[in-house]
């Protein structure tokens, strides 16, 4: 159940000021091959194979959440262009650039986490090639090769790892867990240039500082079949990418991000919304520091239900998880007002509720909308996926919502929108 476009504005925790832009040419050998390698190598779209991988991504995805004013718009010196990569992992990816000399790197986005890391000075790393990369060639980051590198010590604000430290002028060590599957990224704190470009006016490269990870030994899923080439965290701790924006001046403390359904999308740096739009505030939680969000209600087609809960707004995530008593509220009322008749369409798919498509071949499910604190009506742009054979004849549909134990997700998959430009 893609919606058209995925737009949301996440709010960073560091205000911003006043930023001079640079001029610098820039260039990368990414685009031309990763919108190849968008729909390429994997299970095909409306597939059950296809959504059983995106449902079992999640389900990690769960279980590692549950236990954890300035410049205008700014997006990456490559462009704000992003990309879904069935084969890395069903993420959606962005080019980015560091150093002098610049050096790219394809990372995932995840707003589930705070830091950025990529390959650096690998001991274990995700290799440069492979036949599942087609074309791709990664590469990997060296303070060393960089004339604008510098060491994090022990001693700055943004090191976790002090107590691993043996002086406050070593190198800040890093170690970051992920999923229960061994999936983790460890090394040193580094900081270099980030290439970005403006959006207002004149088009201009402007560099910032940024503090990341120079990630020397990856785990588990880094090591091909998600993130082989980095991770970009743009959570709300003062290390994530978008809060040392805002902290330099270099952007407004927001962001947003556009998830397109043919898998192409933009990821914008100080974009503060429009004047008209739905908002609602964050739950800040000092020991879960995620995008969470009140909910206070549903719509179900032409019933109302009283939903309170909170939930973890999260690019990382495909569909929407939700625990009880809300799940079973909600696809009790929506199986009540369906009139196609429940299947069970593959064993594979984590789906409850699913369905048979009408002889006439329409589909017209009910309608699903969230009220978030504050009152703003949310409407899910489509609560359903349907499902189709090899060739894409379509076998049936269901609600793309799974149940979870404890923690409630808002995937991209489940998601209110407006058409992004």
């Amino acid at each position: 159940m893609a919606a058209a476009w995925l737009r949301a504005v996440f709010l960073a925790a560091v205000a911003a000021s006043a930023a001079e832009a640079l001029g610098l040419d820039v260039h990368h050998r990414y685009s031309a091959t990763v919108r190849e390698w968008a729909g390429h190598r994997a299970p095909p779209r409306g597939t059950p194979g296809y959504y059983a991988a995106l449902a079992g991504h999640d389900g990690l995805r769960r279980r590692s959440l549950a236990s954890a004013a300035g410049g205008g718009e700014v997006a990456f010196a490559d462009g704000n262009d992003t990309y879904r990569l069935n084969d890395f992992g069903f993420l959606h990816y962005a080019v980015v650039a560091l150093g002098t000399p610049n050096v790219t790197f394809l990372v995932a986005l995840d707003t589930g986490s705070d830091l950025f890391w990529v390959p650096c000075d690998c001991i274990k790393c995700a290799p440069l090639v492979s036949p599942t990369y087609g074309n791709l060639k990664f590469d990997v980051y060296s303070p060393q090769k960089s004339s604008t590198s510098r060491k994090v010590p022990c001693s700055s604000n943004l090191c976790d790892g002090q107590s691993a430290c043996q002086s406050a002028s070593n190198s800040c060590p890093y170690n970051i867990e992920y999923l229960s599957d061994n999936t983790s990224s460890s090394g040193v704190l580094v900081e270099d240039l980030l290439y970005l470009i403006t959006e207002y006016g004149q088009p201009k490269v402007v560099t910032a500082s940024i503090t990341f990870g120079c990630g020397q030994v990856q785990t588990g899923s880094f090591l091909g079949s998600a993130a082989p080439n980095g991770l970009l965290g743009l959570g709300m701790d003062s290390k994530s990418v978008p809060s040392l924006l805002a902290s330099q001046g270099v952007a407004a403390n927001s962001f947003s991000m556009c998830f397109g359904e043919d898998g192409h999308g933009r990821i914008n740096f100080g974009d503060t919304g429009s004047s008209d739009q739905q908002e609602t505030p964050l739950n800040i939680y000092k020991q879960n520091p995620y995008y969470n969000i009140s909910i206070t209600g549903a719509m179900v087609g032409s019933k109302s239900i009283n939903a309170k809960f909170s939930a973890i707004v999260d690019s990382g995530t495909s569909f929407t998880a939700l625990s009880d008593p809300m799940y079973t509220e909600i696809t009790s009322s929506f199986n009540s007002q369906v009139q196609d008749k429940p299947t069970q369409l593959d064993s594979s798919l984590p789906f409850e509720f699913c369905y048979t498509i009408s002889p006439k071949g329409s589909i017209n499910p009910p309608n699903i909308s969230l009220i978030a604190k504050g009152g703003s009506l949310f409407p899910v742009n489509n609560p359903i996926i349907t499902i189709t054979d090899t060739a894409s004849n379509p076998l049936g549909y269901c609600l793309a919502m799974t149940k979870s134990e404890g923690v409630n997700l808002i995937g991209e998959f489940y998601v209110w929108v407006e058409d992004c430009v």
